[in-house]
């Protein structure tokens, strides 16, 4: 078995100085996949994180303190992808590829639409293009677990205020089409099959208290493909851990 957690940290620093590094230091994760980390690895304490028993790796974006992902992982792997070779999605430091054996592990951050509609095409432009992308690396790599914050809720069970939400950007209906299409042709939403019914967020608002309240969105996915399905043995939102405004997705899977 291995533990695969997918957690946006809204800035690595951030989170450690409320505590990161010592809650993974009581964890036992095999890969953590961070997201949104707005740092480069000469501003991280990467002695720390080695002392803690994990290797790491880095895909930061250009612009400093915006966006990159990190990997961090307790075992070596076989090979180690930074970026999908498109350079204004690599620009952003969106998307890290490790391989171990015959499974690999994409860690992505998708692009936010919130800020305006010239970001919402970008996204929109960003999820075709992605689409395309895993098509073709599936024929290479055809066992594969894409984690990461997509910045979609998929249906009303995934979202606080579905009505009230219907026309924001990660509830728009081109968006959940998206994601009902990249569910049908080949991946399996890990959390939703081994929880039909549950209803689980990994994202809230600072605004508003809406954490307390429970108002919240799940965006953060660990999509498996489905050769790798019936290895899913359990998938959790860890609520508790509050060092961004997401929380940690935890998955146990037998690989």
């Amino acid at each position: 078995m291995s533990s695969i957690v997918s957690y946006n940290v809204n800035g690595l620093r951030s989170a450690i100085s409320k505590g990161f590094l010592d809650w993974l230091g009581r964890e036992h994760f095999d890969i953590v996949c961070l997201q949104e980390t707005k740092a480069t690895p000469e501003d991280i304490p990467l002695l720390e994180i080695e002392a803690l028993g994990y290797r790491h790796y880095w895909h930061s974006a250009e612009k400093k303190g915006y966006s990159g992902v990190g990997t961090l992982s307790k075992r070596e792997p076989d090979d180690v992808v930074v970026g999908c070779g498109i350079e204004k999605y690599d620009r952003e430091g969106r998307i890290l590829r490790t391989d171990f054996g015959d499974w690999s592990v994409l860690n992505c951050y998708f692009p936010s639409g919130t800020t305006g509609e010239e970001r919402q095409a970008f996204k929109m432009v960003f999820l075709d293009d992605f689409f395309r992308w895993v098509a073709e690396l599936k024929k290479e790599r055809p066992r594969l677990i894409v984690v990461g914050d997509y910045n979609i809720a998929h249906t009303e069970r995934d979202i606080h205020d579905p009505k009230g939400n219907k026309k924001s950007s990660g509830f728009l209906p081109e968006e959940r089409e998206w994601m009902s299409r990249w569910f049908a042709d080949g991946f399996t939403d890990a959390f939703r099959q081994v929880h039909p019914e549950l209803v689980e967020y990994s994202w809230w608002s600072f605004r508003a208290g809406s954490r307390s309240k429970n108002k919240g969105w799940r965006i953060d996915y660990q999509s498996v493909t489905d050769n790798l399905a019936g290895a899913v043995a359990d998938v959790r939102h860890l609520t508790e851990v509050v060092h961004s405004d997401h929380c940690p997705v935890w998955m146990e899977i037998g690989v």
